[in-house]
């Protein structure tokens, strides 16, 4: 089937959104604002699905930082009041307490059809190959749901799907291990439930945790509360990389969200304490039932090494869906596969701050007008994501399609920094990223003007610097190196 008008007019269309989690509800908010009519196509059955799946970990910023501007604009008139500002909500809180509540507004819910894959994104009657009128050409966003396949043709296209159901292998060099796919029973999610719903499968067990990035801190740490109470249980953690121990605990008590520097200092603690067992230079190579357990084959400085363990937890990051996209044509930093002119600020070879200048439609913009990658998606395989970035993203990129391009130019976001700004090549951030301007010396993503600017109506994009910032520790924002500062 399909929605198809017989003469389209792009004016008149909808902006479609992929994806209804923070980023993608913001953006059909910012969209309301312009004016515009999105259309909110999202694959699970419900809002917030992907953070569903991880709703037993706390988030590591207060409420204060963790609301988009827009949005709050939608629920204030409808009598919501906000959580305690300080307070530091779990995944599960996000979702009913801000979720939830605006995806319940009448226009945002108007807007939202979920159980809706989106399969392919293409222009009307041409493939990638074809030039000719292609910047005023509509949009297809092909979707499969259980009413069968349609088209849908929109004006402009903005990809907030996240990465969170296409995780990276364990094995070395961006492949599986060899047996990887036929040891999945033994093989948990990036953020399993291991003080709650699923206890009894780490009670007592050997568990290897791979990664080293604020999923796998969440876990390490959890699982150490089950250790105290729970005799035998041994926690291993696999490190692939080289680099420095310290960077693997963050900034500490540099950090500016002082939550996620405590996840890094409890870490450190209980690996000085012996519960955790931390293990580097561990690339593995294969994996094999034993029994009733798997057998982990890894490479290291000694030689290859065997390791029996009864569950093995991936936090080792993911990667962009962009099968999807294959017939737009779009311009991807080729290590990091995020739009080209983002790549250089948050490729983990160079830059692992976590403190990125602020960006919008520029930055984010594809050879493919009106199509932009928004969130975890836009970030490719790098790590560093937080979400008060994919607010600005969003706010900035609905300008533009709106065509307010003063207002897509004029950026304004202040991060905190994480404490600690290092790489595996015994960097610090002297690569690519340093042509670039950056909060740490106090310059912005963009001109807003002249000074005058600093006096204008404190709701405008061109008023003061204020923190909009969310930190998830959800594993989705691990680099190629295996590290995270997510």
């Amino acid at each position: 089937m399909s929605d198809l008008p017989s003469t389209p007019d792009p004016a008149g269309l909808p902006v479609a959104v992929i994806g209804a989690g923070p980023i993608g509800l913001s953006a059909a908010a910012n969209l309301l604002e312009h004016g515009l009519t999105p259309i909110v196509l999202e694959q699970g059955e419900s809002v917030g699905a992907a953070i569903r799946q991880w709703a037993h970990i706390r988030l590591f910023s207060p409420w204060q930082y963790d609301i988009d501007p827009a949005a709050r604009r939608l629920l204030e008139p409808t009598g919501w009041v906000g959580p305690r500002p300080t307070a530091l909500p779990y995944g599960r809180e996000l979702v009913e307490s801000y979720l939830e509540p605006l995806a319940a507004i009448p226009s945002i819910a108007e807007t939202l059809r979920f159980r809706s894959t989106v399969i392919a994104v293409t222009r009307l009657g041409m493939d990638k190959t074809r030039t000719r009128d292609r910047d005023t050409t509509p949009f297809i966003v092909r979707v499969s749901s259980p009413e069968g396949t349609t088209d849908h043709l929109v004006r402009a296209v903005i990809d907030a799907s996240g990465t969170w159901d296409q995780p990276n292998p364990v094995g070395q060099a961006g492949l599986q291990a060899a047996g990887e796919d036929a040891a999945s029973s033994f093989i948990t999610t990036a953020l399993p439930d291991v003080v709650g719903a699923e206890r009894d499968r780490f009670a007592g067990k050997t568990v290897m945790v791979v990664g080293a990035g604020h999923s796998a801190a969440n876990t390490l740490i959890n699982l150490g509360q089950v250790a105290k109470n729970e005799p035998g249980t041994r926690i291993l953690w696999a490190v692939r990389g080289s680099g420095s121990v310290q960077r693997l605990y963050g900034g500490g008590d540099l950090d500016g969200l002082p939550a996620r520097g405590a996840l890094g200092s409890r870490l450190k603690t209980l690996v000085g304490d012996g519960v955790v067992e931390l293990i580097t230079h561990f690339t593995i190579t294969g994996l094999a039932t034993a029994g009733q357990g798997l057998a982990v084959t890894a490479t290291t400085p000694d030689g290859v090494r065997t390791i029996d363990v009864d569950v093995l937890v991936p936090a080792t990051g993911f990667r962009p869906n962009l099968a999807m996209l294959r017939e737009l044509r779009l311009e991807l930093d080729p290590a990091v596969e995020a739009p080209r002119a983002l790549g250089p600020l948050i490729d983990p070879e160079f830059h692992s701050c976590g403190t990125v200048p602020a960006h919008g439609a520029d930055v984010l913009a594809h050879p493919e007008k009106d199509f932009y990658l928004v969130g975890m998606k836009s970030y490719g395989r790098a790590p560093t994501f937080l979400l008060a970035t994919g607010y600005e993203q969003v706010r900035s990129v609905t300008a533009a399609i709106a065509g307010d391009t003063a207002a897509a130019s004029c950026l304004r976001l202040e991060l905190p920094e994480t404490g600690v700004c290092s790489t595996d090549l015994g960097g610090s951030c002297d690569g690519p990223a340093a042509t670039m301007p950056s909060e740490a010396d106090g310059s912005r993503g963009a001109s807003c003007g002249t000074d005058a600017s600093a006096d204008a109506d404190a709701d405008g994009c061109c008023s003061a610097p204020r923190l909009v910032t969310i930190g998830f520790p959800t594993g989705t924002a691990h680099g190629r190196s295996g590290d995270s500062d997510y």
